[in-house]
């Protein structure tokens, strides 16, 4: 039964984030969430995995087809932009344990970072105005305003040391 209970739960909020229809899902992510800004945009067909283990900041775009794993815990700061097919890994499986043991570790997103498309993120910390590059793995904690791209990710370069302003999240109601 609990089983299918759960079942029943993940099908729900697969439906809610198909739906093209921004502001009802805004409403699900502001009840399902730990916390999620009014101020934030979440696209279409977001997978989310244990959603009331994630926060989400003021004016920070998701888009769509992206995975967020909230099942170690997952904190996505303010004007955080989250490119399409990214997936962000709270949980994977221990390849040197003999039982397949799981491991889990938090990912924090401070604000101001911008991870490109198809970037995967594995349980680290991603300082305050980093970039992450298309098609990325990141598995090591990232710096504030640092430029990653690789796989594994390595430092590329950094940001100018200026002072962020921008404002992201701002969508039409229907996409």
């Amino acid at each position: 039964m609990k089983s299918f209970i759960s079942g029943l739960y993940h099908f729900i909020i697969e439906i809610i984030m198909w739906l093209p229809c921004h502001p009802l899902r805004r409403i699900a992510c502001r009840l399902l969430m730990k916390r999620f800004d009014a101020s934030s945009a979440i696209y279409r067909n977001v997978d989310l995995r244990s959603p009331y283990r994630i926060c989400v900041g003021a004016h920070t775009n998701i888009n769509k087809r992206c995975v967020l794993d909230g099942r170690g815990g997952l904190t996505i700061g303010s004007n955080v932009d989250i490119a399409q097919e990214t997936n962000i890994w709270t949980e994977q499986h221990d390849y040197n344990s003999p039982t397949y043991e799981s491991i889990c570790k938090e990912v924090i997103i401070e604000d101001y970072v911008w991870l490109a498309s198809r970037v995967t993120v594995l349980g680290v910390h991603i300082g305050r105005g980093a970039v992450v590059a298309s098609g990325a793995i990141v598995t090591k904690d990232v710096p504030p305003l640092a430029i990653v791209a690789g796989v594994p990710a390595k430092i590329i370069g950094y940001r100018k040391e200026e002072a962020l302003q921008y404002h992201l999240g701002d969508r039409a109601r229907f996409r």
